[in-house]
């Protein structure tokens, strides 16, 4: 995310984590989608600044940042962390989803992901920028969002480990 919140990263010079990535523009979003992957090949996708999924290699969902709120698989569940800032420090509170507000994280989730794998597919999408050294990014995309639309019970990447 940008440094400070108010700011719009150019995720395309700055993610260098993404050592694939890409900028696609369609019609009917007023902000660009930015997908990339990490070496170890987790996708992350980011519509416009908000909402953001990262996903482990397999495709299943390990973090989000929707609707200002940033969420951590804990396998089972989503942590919601909400920032509580103070005027010294800001504190992360945590607070596990319920299985109803699970369920409809995930449906709304799937839908940004179905929605963009067949804006893919119909070809509804240009692409404005990208830094790709294999030269497939929208066929790797396109392949991750099956993988992640094709998990049914196991969607959640297992639990992620605070920083020491």
């Amino acid at each position: 995310m940008a440094k400070n919140e108010a700011d719009r990263e150019d995720l395309i010079r700055e993610a260098t984590a993404l050592v694939n990535r890409v900028e696609l523009t369609c019609a009917g979003t007023d902000e660009p989608i930015t997908a990339g992957f990490r070496r170890q090949n987790g996708l992350s996708l980011f519509f416009g600044q908000d909402p953001v999924y990262q996903f482990d290699p397999e495709g299943r969902l390990r973090r989000a940042f929707v609707d200002g709120k940033v969420y951590r698989s804990q396998h089972m569940t989503l942590a919601e962390m909400t920032r509580v800032r103070t005027e010294t420090q800001t504190i992360l509170s945590r607070t596990d989803l319920q299985p109803d507000d699970l369920a409809a994280f995930r449906a709304k989730m799937n839908d940004r992901l179905s929605d963009l794998r067949n804006r893919i597919q119909d070809e509804q999408i240009r692409v404005s920028r990208v830094v790709d050294s294999r030269g497939d990014i929208l066929v790797r995309l396109a392949e991750a969002l099956d993988g992640a639309l094709q998990h049914t019970e196991d969607w959640l990447s297992s639990q992620i480990r605070r920083r020491a």
